[in-house]
């Protein structure tokens, strides 16, 4: 790679090309800046895993894969680059900011944070291989597929309790289903789950096999308190059990929440100078593919903003 100039290599590293990653780096490229994304696995994030998305507004209904693909050559059509090597350190303190890959250093003006989370999983058979043929990980992403038919929510937390509430206004049966008794989900939402018709909740259970030839067709449960196994037919499971921010490496540099996510203003701006959080990885109510393609246009507007007039390092 050519050098750009004696100071950096490029004006904006990006850490992730997912819809926020790679949203950022087209307004950033058209914005005028040299801009490099990093990923450490393929671009689009976890959208690729969808076979249908349909609540992008304007755009009806496209695969999750052929969106990423759309997204990845708008932002390399205005000249961004997307390396596909993991961050393993980053230096976001000082005037140019250090990302270091297995393979060298990377200096840049500024950087947009946008690595996502991970879903928690329930690492059961056939979790992995129903994955965006019943198995799903966000209910208001995939749950209108579904309408009329019988699904399974897993979890016990808030989003558990608000998925089971979102799906049980358009599919005929809800089961949420929980390995114990109690929930750390608010009492009013369980109030309200409790006093809907079309949920019954499976306790002391946990899902021990998903089943399905091409799609899901039903769960084997196992109780945690000796009870015989069931299984219990259902079109698909959305699993709520937890996500894990995707921000250890930026601990003790930047601020994050008990939960581990990062937090920026309404432009995507940390508390660190031409450092941006955008998408999942950040604080916020709403996860969403419109959310994260909003925060990626924020945070590489702001980055812009930020470096423009500035002298060249």
């Amino acid at each position: 790679m050519e050098v750009k100039n004696k100071g950096f290599d490029y004006d904006l590293g990006v850490i992730g090309a997912g819809p926020a990653g790679l949203s950022a780096a087209i307004y950033a490229a058209r914005g005028g800046l040299s801009v490099v994304c990093f990923e450490r696995e393929v671009h689009g994030g976890q959208i690729i895993n969808s076979p249908e998305v349909e609540n992008y507004p304007a755009l009806g209904k496209v695969s999750g894969a052929d969106f990423a693909n759309a997204l990845y050559e708008q932002a390399t059509g205005f000249g961004a680059e997307v390396v596909y090597e993991e961050i393993l350190s980053a230096e976001l303190t000082g005037e140019v900011k250090l990302l270091r890959t297995a393979a060298r250093e990377y200096r840049v003006r500024a950087v947009v944070l946008a690595g996502g989370v991970t879903r928690r999983k329930l690492g059961c058979p056939g979790e992995e291989r129903l994955l965006g043929r019943g198995v799903s990980y966000c209910a208001t992403c995939d749950g209108a597929f579904f309408a009329g038919r019988t699904v399974a929510v897993v979890g016990g937390g808030n989003t558990a309790v608000e998925d089971a509430l979102y799906l049980a206004a358009r599919c005929e049966k809800v089961y949420l289903i929980h390995r114990r008794q109690g929930f750390r989900a608010s009492e009013a939402e369980l109030a309200k789950l409790r006093a809907n018709p079309r949920v019954e909740f499976l306790l002391d259970a946990q899902v021990a096999e998903i089943r399905g030839e091409n799609q899901v067709e039903s769960i084997l449960l196992r109780s945690t308190a000796g009870a015989p196994d069931r299984v219990i037919p259902v079109a698909a499971v959305f699993v709520a059990v937890g996500l894990i921010p995707n921000n250890e490496m930026f601990r003790g540099q930047l601020p994050l929440t008990a939960q581990g996510y990062l937090t920026a203003d309404e432009n995507c701006r940390t508390a660190l100078p031409r450092v941006y959080a955008a998408g999942d990885t950040r604080e916020k109510a709403l996860r969403q593919l419109v959310t994260a393609a909003a925060d990626g246009a924020l945070a590489g507007s702001s980055a812009v903003a930020d470096l423009a007039g500035e002298a060249t390092l």
